[in-house]
């Protein structure tokens, strides 16, 4: 079984919209260090068709300003508000043991530590302090938010396609 070229892609950042009017974009970068998404281009669009060069130009409130090959408009620029920008995995970091990127955590099963199943992680979401899995699954009302810490989550099965939860007492 191959991969999908979707499977082999990583969102590393989205465009907030234009920066000033010559078509510069204000960029959120998902990465540990914001300015190594100019590394990993060019960075396309999720299904492929859309390739761009990225030059970062400066840091703002919440992100940074870029300039994308062949983005020469404020127009151009508006027009890909909103767009996720994805790089492919082999040319980021291999992650230490106890690190993982949002996407390879998405889907996968979670069991609580007597194996019963909980759901699976729909998002991953950060509001600050650290990250929260959103878990969907039968049983549940609405989704629950679990914080993804070494207590509560102690251990990630990527091969298995599973997580391991000890969530705090009644959140589920």
């Amino acid at each position: 079984m191959t991969n999908s070229p979707a499977e082999d892609l990583v969102c590393v950042g989205a465009i907030a919209g234009a920066y000033g009017v010559r078509g510069e974009v204000r960029l959120k970068s998902f990465c540990a260090e914001p300015e190594d998404i100019e590394v990993y281009a060019p960075l396309s669009t999720e299904d492929g068709a859309q390739s761009y060069t990225v030059g970062i130009t400066g840091r703002i409130k919440n992100g940074l300003t870029a300039r994308l090959g062949g983005v020469d408009s404020k127009e151009a620029a508006d027009a890909l508000k909103g767009v996720r920008l994805y790089a492919p995995r082999d040319r980021l970091p291999a992650l230490p043991d106890d690190e993982f990127y949002h996407a390879d955590l998405i889907g996968l099963e979670v069991v609580d530590t007597g194996g019963t199943v909980l759901g699976r992680v729909r998002s991953v979401q950060n509001h600050g302090a650290s990250d929260l899995l959103e878990i969907a699954g039968p049983g549940l009302k609405t989704t629950v938010l679990l914080p993804f810490t070494q207590e509560a989550v102690p251990t990630v099965d990527l091969e298995a396609g599973r997580i391991i939860a000890d969530p705090p007492e009644g959140l589920f």
